[in-house]
């Protein structure tokens, strides 16, 4: 199942910026676990803000919601989430 996922990110003023340093390095090393994996399939930033706009491709509802809640910066997010399906005027027979 393929997802757009949108995700802003807010860090509270004040908040330790060594801490946070820390969470930006193990949130980079587990996106590209799951690009690796296939499961993150895209990620492009939103220009002039700290945000993402992703597409996942995820066995179930449940495993999106399960990846998203265990991500280093989750706290700090906002996440909008929209399932996606092939459109039948594709062109593709696949879902590039």
């Amino acid at each position: 199942m393929l997802f757009k996922v949108e995700m802003d990110v807010n860090v509270p003023a004040g908040f330790d910026a060594e801490r946070f340093e820390t969470l930006k390095a193990a949130e980079k090393a587990r996106f590209q676990d799951l690009q690796r994996a296939g499961t993150w399939r895209h990620i492009r930033r939103v220009v002039g803000h700290y945000s993402n706009v992703s597409i996942f491709d995820v066995g179930s509802n449940a495993e999106l919601h399960d990846i998203l809640t265990t991500l280093p910066l989750y706290p700090f997010m906002a996440v909008r989430v929209t399932a996606l399906c092939r459109h039948p005027s594709s062109i593709h027979d696949d879902d590039r």
